[in-house]
């Protein structure tokens, strides 16, 4: 136990020693279908090779609000290491992102039940899109600032992941390196912000054909006030998922998945802002589609709920 602990205190000491500023990584409210995108240590963890779409459109009718793409695909190399690969386009005003990011876990069997802790790391390549003529601006000098066109940053970060067959908990940082991003605020490129996400869930089987599952995605950003969703989630006869959140002091979301067959999963998410935001828009989308390549040897026995 002490050594988890050593391991969870690292992460954080890790994330809160660089103080840097900027615009926020890209958010999901369906956080428990693709936690490979802000922790590595969950590639793999399917146990076969799963492959992920995402879209989420923002506070649909602001001009410029968010949107993001996500595919990401990863598969077991064996019993005990995981490989993936996760690209996210994200568009925000006048500033387009890409980023593409390889994902490495190795896991951990830590008892006779099967537990396993994973240790993950990912790298790869951030490009940054600024096109000062797209948009409206409270500073109309800002429509003359010179483009900035594919600059590339580096990203490296890492995260451990513990799970069993009912429960998971992971601590990541995504990023450790200074980099750059467009801050809506400031209207201007600014210094990014370190991530500390912490992730968590319990799936609980109340009969043979209801699962329940309470979970939590927290992320802290230097600098910015913490971020906290909590959700609770029903699995219906392995088919139906039908789920409820709130993002403190930000939005309550309604949460749809269908199981269509063992293979193909699907899900969609309404945000309903509790902000003054709730005034000009109306409201967050995101869909998402999954495919699971399984054989006879990694056949799925009932779908797993995160």
């Amino acid at each position: 136990m002490n050594t988890y602990k050593n391991i969870f205190s690292l992460f954080i000491m890790l994330s809160l020693s660089t103080i840097i500023y900027s615009q926020q990584d890209p958010q999901y409210t369906q956080y428990s279908n693709n936690p490979m995108t802000v922790n590595a240590g969950y590639t793999g963890s399917r146990g076969h090779t799963a492959a992920l779409a995402l879209y989420r459109s923002q506070w649909v009718g602001i001009e410029g609000s968010p949107r993001t793409i996500n595919f990401s695909i990863d598969s077991p190399l064996n019993e005990y290491n995981g490989i993936g690969l996760s690209i996210i386009q994200d568009d925000l005003g006048p500033s387009q992102e890409t980023y593409i990011d390889g994902n490495y876990a190795h896991h951990l069997i830590v008892n006779s039940d099967g537990d396993k802790l994973a240790f993950g790391l990912k790298g790869g390549l951030r490009f940054l899109n600024i096109d000062w003529s797209k948009g409206i601006y409270k500073d109309p000098d800002v429509a003359f600032n010179e483009n900035i066109n594919s600059k590339v940053l580096p990203t490296v970060g890492a995260g451990v992941f513990y799970y069993t067959n009912n429960y998971f908990l992971g601590l990541s940082v995504p990023n450790i390196f200074k980099g750059s991003h467009y801050s809506e605020i400031k209207e201007s490129e600014a210094n990014e912000r370190t991530h500390l996400y912490l992730i968590g869930g319990y799936v609980f089987i109340l009969n043979p054909n209801l699962k329940f599952k309470p979970s939590f995605f927290t992320k802290y950003v230097s600098g910015s006030p913490l971020s906290v969703d909590a959700s609770i989630n029903f699995l219906i006869h392995e088919t139906l998922n039908l789920g409820v959140s709130y993002r403190w002091d930000d939005s309550v979301n309604a949460l749809l998945g269908l199981q269509v067959s063992p293979r193909i999963n699907i899900g969609y998410a309404y945000d309903y802002a509790t902000t003054n935001l709730n005034n000009y828009n109306s409201g967050s989308h995101e869909i998402f589609f999954r495919y699971q390549f399984t054989s006879k040897k990694t056949k799925i026995k009932s779908p797993r709920f995160f």
